[in-house]
């Protein structure tokens, strides 16, 4: 008769408990897994599958019992791991989004707005459209198998341990945060320039006939002049969508080792300062 302990019985739950909070963390926070739209069941048994299959692989598991307040405070710190590794995915195609919204403002499509289930809100349709098409360029590119195994290598970089990780991951991904208004100024540069260039003529059309009507013949042209900067920068749009693609999964590979870094403050400096010199007598 097979009998267990609750000493091996604890062990077998923290094995597959600790490294699934990490997994179902990444899964909820990535931008494709954690879609609304994915059944929460799809996503569960994801997890689990992904931490039978990674957590033969993970490192020497802390000895502490998971229901314990030690278990709890390392199954907490692993799903703030996986939701930030998720996040600085998303953190992408938010940029997308906002070259989107940037897009449809100067076009004046502002009012063509849809709600978006990722965000739970407003959403316009340019943002959308460049949304599903950075979606379909993650897939083609294979950049969700990249990011899981990004995923499996964080269990290496960033073992699971009762240590607390360090500050300097959550700064580095604040600083990413800043990825979403540079690189959406720059996917939406070309069509601002070329839209800018058209309400310059337009006014200068308007000083030279005054008598046309700028609201009637105004929105027609720019909308036009937009779709038509939009359909000639597609094809050009893949090679940057897959360098941000790369650079966001690089930040998620990044965050587990500057994490691993459990260091407390920096020790003082053995050494004090030398004492400034005194400047010499001036000469009589």
């Amino acid at each position: 008769m097979l009998t267990l302990s609750s000493v091996e019985l604890n062990t077998w739950i923290a094995a597959l408990l600790w490294p699934l909070s990490r997994i179902l963390g990444l899964i909820a926070a990535s931008p494709l897994l954690g879609n609304s739209a994915v059944p929460a069941t799809i996503k569960i048994s994801l997890g689990v599958m992904l931490a039978m299959i990674i957590a033969p692989t993970v490192p020497a598991l802390p000895a502490a019992d998971p229901l314990s307040l030690a278990g709890l405070l390392i199954l907490v710190q692993e799903l703030l791991v996986g939701l930030a590794m998720g996040f600085s995915i998303r953190i992408v195609f938010a940029a997308v989004e906002m070259a989107g919204e940037i897009s449809s403002l100067t076009m004046g499509l502002g009012f063509a707005t849809f709600f978006d289930p990722q965000s739970q809100g407003r959403s316009s349709a340019i943002s959308q459209f460049l949304a599903l098409l950075a979606t379909l360029i993650f897939l083609a590119v294979n950049a969700h198998l990249v990011l899981l195994s990004a995923l499996a290598e964080s269990f290496v970089s960033l073992p699971i341990s009762a240590s607390p990780v360090s500050g300097a991951g959550f700064k580095h991904l604040a600083d990413w945060g800043g990825k979403i208004f540079a690189t959406g100024v720059q996917l939406s540069l070309p069509i601002v320039a070329a839209l800018l260039l058209t309400n310059v003529a337009l006014g200068i059309l308007t000083r030279a006939a005054p008598q046309l009507n700028l609201f009637g013949i105004g929105f027609p042209i720019t909308l036009t002049i937009g779709m038509a900067v939009i359909g000639m920068t597609l094809p050009y749009l893949s090679t940057p969508l897959q360098n941000l693609f790369l650079e966001g999964i690089e930040m998620g590979r990044k965050l587990p080792r500057d994490w691993a870094d459990r260091s407390r403050p920096p020790a003082a400096p053995t050494s004090l300062p030398a004492a400034p010199r005194s400047p010499p007598p001036a000469p009589r």
